[in-house]
């Protein structure tokens, strides 16, 4: 029982000082020493140590779990869907919406490295590799290669979440989805098909915020 308890304090010092990072990434406050970050998370500096090396350390897993969270939330709301393109347009078009909903999700996005978003096993990722993959198998995507077409995909997303947050006038569901139109055509989708596949209803996330979507899973 006391290893447990034990477990469970680690594991709620741990989530602290993610939640902590989180929260610094999504302010661009990047260069935030990691006494600050440790006052915030109300943990002590030693307390830091047990679980990270480093604040790039800590700052990755923020990235990485956040990404996670909002990667197995949209698998919730695409279960059911046979057809991995109509998968990967409805999320790639939720995407884009909860970052417009709430702003510190997209912060978490846009201020981690490109790259991390692109190479990471976790979180987003993957789980378009696999619809991309799957398009590409069933003849329905015309891709050559496919980590390209990931690249190409996720670069995307990072631009349109910048543009989100720097032009709050847009309108963010004609921006989302013309922009999923064009990730669509590059895919090899025909113009009638894609401009079909952004024209169905999606599921209601006017109440989705990044804390339901970093709880929703856990």
């Amino acid at each position: 029982m006391a290893v447990d308890r034990l477990e469970r304090r680690k594991a709620r010092t741990r989530a602290a000082l993610v939640s902590a990072a989180q929260t610094f990434l999504a302010e661009g406050r990047l260069t935030a020493p990691i006494l600050e970050i440790t006052q915030a998370a109300d943990v002590g500096m030693g307390s830091f140590y047990n679980h990270f090396s480093s604040k790039e350390e800590l700052f990755e897993a923020a990235v990485d779990e956040a990404l996670e969270a909002l990667g197995a939330y949209l698998d919730t709301l695409t279960v059911g869907m046979a057809d991995p393109v109509e998968k990967f347009t409805q999320s790639f078009r939720l995407t884009g919406r909860l970052f417009r909903a709430d702003p510190s999700l997209s912060r978490v996005f846009v201020n981690s490295a490109a790259a991390q978003a692109i190479t990471t096993e976790r979180g987003l990722a993957p789980r378009s590799l696999r619809d991309i993959e799957e398009a590409v198998r069933s003849g329905r995507f015309d891709v050559e290669d496919t980590e390209l077409a990931l690249a190409l995909v996720a670069g995307t997303l990072v631009a349109l979440g910048r543009v989100l947050l720097d032009r709050p006038e847009r309108n963010a569901d004609e921006a989302v989805d013309r922009t999923a139109m064009r990730v669509l055509r590059a895919l090899g989708v025909s113009t009638d098909e894609a401009a079909e596949l952004v024209a169905r209803p999606l599921p209601d996330t006017d109440h989705v915020s990044a804390a339901t979507v970093l709880t929703a899973t856990s």
